[in-house]
């Protein structure tokens, strides 16, 4: 099989060899790989090793789609010829997350960006019937992180507005998310033509980034402001939360703004706001966003699919910034 690893970490460490097929021991699953989503985390983890624990050669990648080939003995909750996904972490499968929920698939844990991988029956889910294994592979970091955020603690319900930030992968999902479950949707972009294809997935209000965009988001939401916030971290979190209406509520994903923000903590008592960190979510939680794509027809948002040996290109088309997901195949 084909395996791209990291001899240590930035780009020009990162090589596509050959290796055997590992097969799998007791409570261990064999997977053929179809499709392999990639997240600014992984973009991260090559470049920097984001101080994880890696060992090298370490496999990038945590986000999987393929076909169960072989199963060890002893396992019971796949079978050969099902199609599955991967989960993100290796021991959070319910509840709120432990102290230590385990570690993350591509950093520390071996990743999935080679043609078969073992996994622990643990850390499998059964694929979408309605998606392919391209769209299938976006959902185990962003989807997840979405739908852990808006549903699993938000507890988003219809006539709620939500705002996302940014047309990437979690936003993208959280606007599908939020429409299927009957809210309103703003999205903020710094062009106008994403906001324009945004409005085609059914988002009913477009915000172009810039000087006013908060009041301009409170002016689509007839100045009550929003129930929930996607937000991306940074230094523009204190200026979001002044978007949130009373009680609302603002989930914070990742650092593409930076690692600090700053604000006043009276909308935090006058409004009686919450802010919650995400660190995507556990086993169940996908269990249940794959039911929810099949009842509700969702269907992920894939901005570019890049063959096998074109991990560097799809890489740095991460960086650039996509619409939607970056994909790598890698079942030819």
């Amino acid at each position: 099989m084909k395996q791209w690893q990291m001899n240590g970490t930035g780009i020009d460490q990162l090589a596509l060899v050959e290796r055997d097929i590992l097969q799998p021991g007791p409570g261990e699953v064999l997977v053929r790989v179809a499709a392999v989503s990639l997240n600014y985390r992984d973009k991260l983890v090559i470049e920097t090793g984001m101080g994880y624990p890696l060992s090298f050669p370490q496999v990038p990648g945590s986000d999987m789609a393929g076909s169960v080939v072989a199963i060890g003995d002893g396992v019971t909750r796949v079978q050969a010829g099902q199609r599955v996904i991967s989960t993100f972490w290796t021991h959070w499968i319910d509840g709120k997350a432990p102290t230590v929920p385990g570690v993350a698939l591509g950093g520390p844990a071996p990743g999935t960006l080679a043609q078969y991988v073992v996994l622990p029956q643990d850390q499998l889910v059964i694929s979408p019937q309605t998606l392919s294994d391209l769209e299938a592979s976006t959902l185990t970091c962003a989807a997840l992180t979405a739908w852990y955020a808006l549903v699993e603690e938000g507890g988003l319900r219809a006539g709620q507005t939500v705002l996302v930030q940014g047309t990437g992968g979690v936003a993208l999902f959280g606007a599908q998310i939020a429409l299927a479950h009957g809210a309103e949707v703003v999205a903020t972009s710094g062009s106008a033509a994403k906001l324009d294809r945004v409005r085609e997935l059914g988002v009913q209000h477009g915000v172009l980034r810039g000087d006013g965009w908060t009041q301009r988001v409170l002016d689509a939401t007839g100045g009550r402001g929003v129930d929930q916030l996607i937000a991306l971290g940074g230094s523009d979190l204190g200026e979001a939360l002044e978007v949130l209406a009373s009680g609302g509520r603002a989930s914070v994903i990742g650092l593409l703004g930076g690692p600090e923000f700053s604000g006043s903590v009276i909308p935090f008592l006058k409004q009686r706001l919450t802010i919650q960190g995400i660190g995507v979510g556990h086993r169940r939680a996908l269990e249940d966003l794959v039911q929810a794509i099949d009842v509700n027809g969702i269907k992920p948002v894939i901005d570019t699919v890049y063959g096998i040996e074109d991990l560097p290109s799809a890489i740095a088309h991460v960086g650039r910034g996509a619409f939607g997901k970056v994909v790598v195949r890698l079942d030819r």
